[in-house]
């Protein structure tokens, strides 16, 4: 369970991912200290244990270090890997495990290149690939740190510290990640979506005729 962020020099990479996916529920979590279980949650929170225990072995031609602790002192972050590679030169390859299938919104691919960036300043490697690990396919995709990658990182850990330092809710994105999304009973979408209307239209109502 992720907790309110009290101090604002660092920043947890996951907040980032949060962020990216919906900055309302990155607000609920960070700010309001908010968090609900729901099947998707639970799920993703039992595969993890596997990783979350500190372990070091050899993997053919490749340490692998799980539960490994980073940060950026550049950005402000820190965070834990669920496991990072190391091939026979040093270069260091994140591999992050996510429950589902890869869906379309950016926020994985995000918090793995925020990890990245952690891994580069900590060994002065670049770190070029990285992984993400579907449990639910099994299966392995490979995630180019790109420059766009790299600069979108930049900014979101930017717009996370602005949030937190503001400690205001963002109005809710009510659209399709709403449905999946553990806070929904706590955010209220649709709710905030009709209150809006209503208040837009209490401010038009007594506009005078122009015609």
């Amino acid at each position: 369970m992720e907790r309110p962020v009290a101090d604002l020099e660092s920043i947890p990479v996951s907040a980032l991912n949060q962020y990216a996916y919906c900055p309302r529920r990155c607000g609920l979590i960070f700010v309001e200290g908010d968090f609900e279980d729901n099947i998707h949650t639970s799920r993703g929170t039992a595969e993890h244990e596997r990783v979350d225990s500190v372990r070091h072995v050899m993997e053919e031609d490749r340490r692998v270090e799980t539960a490994l602790p980073l940060w950026c002192e550049r950005l402000g972050l820190t965070g834990k890997a669920d496991a990072v590679e190391f091939l026979a030169d040093g270069t260091p390859y994140p591999v992050e495990y996510k429950h589902g299938a890869r869906k379309k919104w950016l926020n994985d691919d995000l918090q793995l290149a925020a990890q990245a960036l952690c891994l580069e300043e900590m060994t002065g490697k670049p770190v070029p690939k990285g992984a993400i690990y579907h449990h639910s396919s099994h299966r392995r995709r490979e995630v180019n740190i790109t420059e766009t990658l790299r600069r979108q990182v930049e900014e979101t850990a930017a717009a996370v510290r602005a949030l937190l330092e503001s400690g205001t809710l963002p109005a809710p994105l009510n659209d399709a990640r709403c449905r999946e999304c553990s806070l929904k009973d706590i955010c209220q979408p649709e709710a905030m979506a009709a209150r809006a209307r209503i208040h837009a239209m209490r401010e038009t109502l007594f506009e005078p005729d122009t015609r």
